[in-house]
């Protein structure tokens, strides 16, 4: 009998395969999930969403990728960005994206809330949000903010970086020095915007939100001025361009932007090698919230942490997830397609967007909660928000203490917005102007 058992056995072990593959090629990889245990602020607003492309140039721009030592040539760089606003009323929600995956090939088709080029509301301003993406990265790896805010009263932009991008990845010293010069040319170019969509936009009240590289460009563009040292590194922006960043320079004063109200930075690169010291960090003073897992070794943590405690001329947030590597908070959930192995990486593209330890879906829902409190708190006024923000370091710490009738009792410690045993994993810090 152990033959045929046998020859059911992977009879049944074929077709579960079978079965399994089917279930992945019809999937949705949906950016717009809420999981039934997110906090309070993570769901989507009541706000119908719209999303446009809109494609723009900077003219007169160095031309980092054809620079030489005797030649420093000039072009005008090409920037595509992903809008999301706030729809007209009755906008029924629902529509698609066609992304390219980490490989710079695979196209895939994802799934949200944003209608395209739908009618925007019309009336009221609504803040401005820059999203910037990591290298290599593009406009939809943060997709899933991009909508969730804009269904909150935000419109949000979401640029694709040219040279560092999955589809044109070039040399990194022209995502060193470009970061965040797009950051506040997107603004520029956003401000100028005529008609509907141009008609709902404020960017005076500006926020700006990067991961890793992103992060990178979001700090300088705060007000920290990279080092000497970093302007000179072989590996870096050639000929010393950089120093067009550089603190205490004319041009880094000229860059920084009374615009920008908030800043989030998501496992921000640079202080692991040397782009900041004390001196340039104390450049932010711009209400500040970093994110990162612990366990980043990427833009590595400890040196996250620097960043935390040298931005001492602002008040700032350290949200850390516990055990996470570079991937907490920001990339979308890993598109079923990328899971597979591909000829020109020696890692599934998976491990580009996905944790080892943390559910992607998860930590997006926590960082769309803390963004939303941060953001509405700095952009929009709203002062309640500012008890999403008041909390014990450490959530495992928190106490639940509830009254007969469901109110916190005074020795109520646990988190604000997150419900008993669902902030497990999670610190949340903060220090003030001064500290």
């Amino acid at each position: 009998m152990r033959p045929i058992l046998t020859a059911l056995g992977l009879t049944a072990l074929g077709l579960t395969a079978s079965l399994s593959s089917a279930l992945m090629a019809q999937a949705e990889n949906r950016i717009d999930r809420i999981r039934p245990d997110a906090p309070a602020l993570a769901a989507y607003g009541d706000l119908p969403i719209g999303v446009q492309t809109l494609t723009f140039v900077n003219p007169g721009q160095n031309d980092i990728v054809n620079t030489t030592v005797g030649s420093e040539p000039i072009y005008d760089r090409p920037l595509t960005a992903e809008v999301w606003y706030p729809a007209a009323p009755g906008t029924k929600p629902g529509g698609t994206y066609t992304a390219t995956l980490r490989d710079g090939a695979t196209q895939v088709t994802l799934h949200g809330q944003a209608v395209r080029d739908a009618q925007p509301v019309s009336g009221e301003r609504h803040p401005l949000i820059v999203i910037s993406h990591g290298y290599p990265g593009n406009r939809f790896l943060l997709s899933h903010l991009g909508e969730n805010l804009a269904s909150k009263g935000y419109v949000t932009v979401s640029m694709d970086h040219t040279d560092s991008t999955y589809s044109d990845q070039a040399a990194f010293g022209s995502t060193l020095l470009n970061r965040p010069i797009d950051q506040k040319f997107i603004i520029d170019q956003m401000a100028g915007l005529t008609g509907p969509l141009g008609d709902i936009i404020d960017t005076d009240r500006t926020g700006v939100l990067g991961y890793s590289m992103g992060g990178y460009g979001a700090l300088i563009f705060a007000g920290a001025g990279v080092t000497q040292a970093a302007t000179e590194f072989e590996w870096g922006t050639p000929n010393g361009l950089l120093a067009r960043h550089l603190a205490g320079s004319e041009t880094h004063a000229a860059l920084v932007d009374d615009r920008v109200k908030a800043v989030i930075a998501i496992g921000p690169w640079g202080m692991n090698a040397g782009f900041w010291d004390t001196s340039g960090l104390s450049g932010i003073q711009k209400p500040l919230m970093l994110m990162a897992g612990s366990a980043d070794d990427v833009s590595v943590y400890p040196a996250i942490r620097q960043i935390f405690e040298g931005a001492s001329n602002t008040t700032r947030h350290l949200l850390t997830f516990e055990a996470a590597n570079h991937n907490a908070a920001a990339p979308m959930p890993a598109p079923q397609e990328s899971w597979a192995p591909v000829d020109n990486l020696d890692f599934a593209p998976f491990e580009h967007y996905a944790d080892a330890v943390w559910d992607t879906n998860r930590m997006n829902n926590v960082a769309q909660h803390f963004a939303t409190a941060f953001l509405d708190l700095h952009l929009k006024g709203a002062q309640d928000r500012a008890a999403y923000l008041d909390l014990i370091p450490r959530a495992a710490d928190g106490v639940v203490a509830l009254n007969d009738d469901g109110t916190q009792a005074e020795d109520h410690t646990y988190w604000n917005g997150f419900a008993p045993r669902t902030a497990q994993g999670l610190m949340f810090e903060t220090l003030t102007n001064g500290e």
